[in-house]
């Protein structure tokens, strides 16, 4: 068996319950205990169709061996210390971090940004780490100790690619280097003359970026100037992240960033992506009728997943496609057609998705009922994983897309004319409910929305 067959392998996600009812259950002690965390576990749900355990970014404990040990049996190991503070993770299923050797109990929430959350919730707030930190966390609300144990605090917590839990410095690191970066991923060049020198363009800015600030801090920086470019192309984006950004959450919810890509740009974008700190992760293709594959990666000190859709032939899955070439074919499968009419998601066109946690069933009604986003049927409906497309939203087509389109005989003269009329589909927010910790994804119903958003089925 091949190396590239065996990866096949990898990777196996399960439910992991036991995990997900000691999150629960500590997450249940602190509403109940701090009535500003209920309060704001109520208004997220009912505002923004967000759960309040799906924002967590770590529980802090103190250092209890009873529960140390209960945490440990549930999955979750030892990382690293710092401080005196015992860092754990959980490495089979999308849970917080738990702290050990805290003098309280704290449950913080991640924010995109901490002053943002103050400003919102009119709060006070004495924030550690000074404006432009990797690291900035402020404590929201607490309560006193009691017979059950020391007192439950609320903080918020904002990250920029550090894992650190040590106390923030007076002073922060590369700040104006920081927004200097920042602006250039944001305002960077998506349409040159060719891909690869749009390609070429981009990992130059990254390698200026990680020269001054570390790889990690970069990839931060790239996502959030992604998002933005995704954001002002998409309005249920816009809708949902002004309901989120009135609770002063961001879009710190962020599930997956997916990315459409052309077969000949394919090694091009993973390279980019593993420039930027991403280690592999799964991949699948969904069979030779859907004619595409995909291979996630993930960020361990960001916590971003990219989602890379690129059309494959079956065989072509048992070869390490991320790494080797995949030569252009004569037919456009979905995700090839998507990037001849719009661009790669890496260029012109910008993510096809963002997938964000929520309560599945509240955001779909809310979007609806207050401001009439309509959500497309679900792709995947199991206990442990729930997903499904805002409705799509259509974007212009290029002129002479169009016309190397029908001259090479991948759309029709109708098809180019609904298309020029119309708009073709261009991108999607994603409601997704994970329950369980679950980490992985659903192949076959994967499967089902890309063929479901071939924009040639839309085009009659």
């Amino acid at each position: 068996m091949t190396l590239a067959a065996e990866a096949l392998n990898d990777f196996q996600w399960t439910p992991q319950p036991q995990a997900e009812a000691l999150v629960l259950e500590l997450v249940e002690a602190c509403l109940l205990a701090v009535p500003a965390a209920k309060n704001l576990a109520e208004r997220l749900k009912a505002e923004a169709g967000v759960r309040f355990h799906d924002c967590i970014g770590h529980i802090a404990l103190p250092a209890d061996a009873e529960l140390r040990g209960r945490a440990e049996s549930a999955g979750w190991t030892f990382d690293f210390s710092e401080d005196g503070l015992d860092v754990f993770t959980h490495p089979e299923g999308m849970f917080p971090t738990l702290v050990f050797g805290y003098t309280g109990r704290e449950i913080a929430i991640k924010v995109e940004s901490v002053a943002d959350f103050a400003a919102v919730h009119q709060l006070r707030l004495d924030i550690l780490g000074e404006p432009l930190s990797d690291v900035r966390v402020a404590n929201v609300a607490k309560a006193p100790g009691d017979k059950t144990g020391p007192g439950w605090e609320l903080a918020v917590v904002e990250r920029h690619g550090s894992r650190s839990f040590a106390l923030p410095g007076a002073a922060p690191l590369h700040a104006i280097a920081r927004l200097r970066h920042m602006e250039a991923f944001r305002t960077r060049k998506r349409d040159l003359a060719t891909d690869a020198e749009g390609y070429a363009h981009a990992s130059q800015l990254i390698d200026a970026a990680i020269a001054e600030l570390g790889v990690s801090l970069t990839c931060d920086l790239f996502f959030a100037a992604e998002r933005e470019y995704w954001q002002r192309r998409n309005t249920a984006a816009k809708v949902q992240y002004d309901r989120q950004g009135k609770l002063g959450i961001g879009w710190a919810n962020h599930d997956h960033h997916t990315y459409r890509c052309s077969r000949a740009n394919f090694t091009r974008l993973i390279a980019l992506w593993e420039k930027l700190g991403f280690k592999l992760r799964e991949r699948y293709h969904a069979g030779a009728q859907a004619g595409w594959g995909a291979q996630i990666l993930e960020q361990p000190d960001t916590g971003v997943i990219t989602f890379n859709d690129v059309d494959l032939a079956p065989e072509e899955l048992f070869q390490d496609f991320a790494h080797e070439p995949i030569e252009p074919r004569p037919t456009y499968g979905t995700v090839g057609l998507w990037c001849a009419l719009h661009g790669d998601s890496f260029l012109q066109a910008g993510m096809h998705h963002l997938e964000c946690q929520f309560d599945f069933d509240g955001l779909r009604l809310q979007l609806e009922s207050e401001v009439g986003i309509k959500t497309m049927k679900p792709f995947t409906d199991f206990p442990y994983l729930r997903q499904a497309f805002t409705e799509g939203e259509r974007w212009k087509v290029a002129e002479d897309r169009l016309k190397t389109l029908v001259a090479a005989g991948h759309i029709t003269a109708d098809q180019a004319k609904v298309f020029r009329e119309q708009g073709a589909l261009g991108s999607h927010l994603e409601n997704l409910e994970r329950n369980a910790g679950f980490k992985g994804f659903n192949q076959k119903g994967v499967s089902e929305i890309i063929a479901a958003t071939d924009a040639r089925k839309h085009a009659r």
